[in-house]
């Protein structure tokens, strides 16, 4: 069982947080500012599957992230299904039920006829993860437990005196998560 969301980590938006201090050294987190030929993104997405994996009788949880070159779209959610369907194959596993929201790339015609076609293949193949989609009901983020983990990790990323660049956010992020980095899932060209 895998409950997907994305999220964008911006670079220069400070989370809300609270936190103790002394009263005559309270923290400030300053707003930071890009520059108008800062190569990096001011924000990135990131695509993120909290994994409940059962072994024996226990159930362990892992979250599994990848970030985006753009934004998220069917495309991109795709290769992302992709990518998580190979990690559990190499598990043994043989489905993963996915437990999403429903974001326009979630829904859309292109994801339902991938997932579709994809299942087909398990099928004739004999082997490999199906998916099973399951959608959360409309305006209901509290019904998946990625949300808090999100806003938690957010604050754990946030450097309060200087801009962070994209690497050193990912490395943060990654950390936070304690997964390794991967490469970025992009839009795939298209041919003429």
């Amino acid at each position: 069982m895998g409950f997907e969301d994305e999220t964008w980590w911006s670079r220069v938006a400070q989370p809300v947080l609270h936190s103790w201090t002394t009263p005559d050294q309270p923290l400030r987190l300053v707003e930071q500012t890009v520059a108008k030929d800062d190569p990096d993104p001011v924000a990135l997405a990131c695509y993120g599957l909290l994994v409940r994996l059962r072994e024996s009788v226990a159930v362990r949880e892992e979250m599994w992230l990848r970030f985006v070159d753009g934004q998220p779209v069917s495309a991109v959610t795709t290769q992302f299904l992709s990518w998580c369907c190979e990690a559990l194959a190499a598990r043994d596993k043989r489905a993963l039920l996915v437990v999403w929201d429903n974001a326009s790339w979630h829904v859309s015609k292109a994801v339902r006829r991938w997932i579709r076609d994809h299942n087909q293949q398990v099928k004739q193949a004999g082997h490999g993860v199906r998916i099973l989609p399951c959608y959360l009901p409309t305006k209901s983020p509290w019904l998946n437990p990625v949300e808090p983990r999100w806003v938690h990790s957010k604050r754990k990323v946030v450097e309060p005196a200087r801009l962070l660049c994209a690497h050193e956010v990912e490395e943060r992020v990654c950390g936070a998560f304690h997964c390794p980095p991967y490469p970025h899932l992009s839009v795939p060209e298209q041919v003429a």
